[in-house]
């Protein structure tokens, strides 16, 4: 694992990049409101892809001042443009990285983080190919929703109630090919034994098949 820094006018961001021998594609993940790229539940999905030749950068949206600001006042957290545009920097800049440059690029968020990922999708529809959002609040895209190209997989606990409905109401606004899943007896941070698996499961399956098919192509 390498840790790298990425410029954000004149502050930086911090990910953690993964980099297989012989890696066929490369994931960014987004994390939620009031994570970090050290989330769990993340990096556990993040090593699923790796062991699958998938490239992983996970990256704090924040600088390390604005996360201090945030843990005290939450007004982060929940903007969701700016939340995508570090999002966006952080694409362009595995643009220039010789050895991410070429390869199919998708997005991970989770919670706010998925919302996140769709605007940025929207923003850079030449580069990202696919997004799996994990109990995402991609109702905060609102207005980007229709303009996103990448196929993209909504996967939503079964008890997560608020959050499935929103997803529906999403989904009938995307013109890209769409699916919901449904994790069965999952809540919204799929706590529950066996529901993180499965979404580690559908999202390798999803990127193997959207962004091999890119590869291809």
């Amino acid at each position: 694992m390498l840790t790298v820094s990425i410029p954000v006018g004149q502050d930086l961001i911090e990910g953690d990049l993964v980099l297989p021998d012989h890696a066929k594609a490369v994931v960014i993940f987004a994390h939620g409101s009031g994570s970090s790229r050290f989330s769990p539940r993340n990096r556990y999905v993040a090593e699923v892809l790796s062991r699958a030749a998938v490239a992983t950068l996970l990256i704090d949206l924040l600088t390390a001042e604005e996360e201090l600001v945030d843990i005290r006042t939450a007004e982060h957290r929940f903007n969701i443009n700016l939340l995508a545009d570090r999002l966006i920097t952080a694409t362009d800049w595995s643009r220039e990285e010789p050895k991410l440059s070429s390869l199919p690029m998708g997005y991970f968020g989770a919670s706010t983080g998925a919302a996140a990922a769709l605007v940025a999708a929207a923003n850079r529809p030449d580069r990202i190919s696919a997004v799996v959002s994990r109990g995402g609040r991609v109702d905060l895209a609102q207005g980007y929703l229709e303009k996103v190209q990448a196929p993209t997989l909504l996967i939503v606990g079964e008890f997560d109630r608020d959050v499935m409905e929103l997803n529906r109401t999403a989904a009938r606004s995307m013109r890209a090919p769409v699916e919901i899943r449904t994790i069965l007896g999952a809540t919204h941070l799929f706590e529950e034994e066996g529901a993180l698996e499965e979404v580690a499961a559908l999202a390798r399956e999803w990127f193997e098949k959207k962004l091999r098919h890119k590869q291809a192509a």
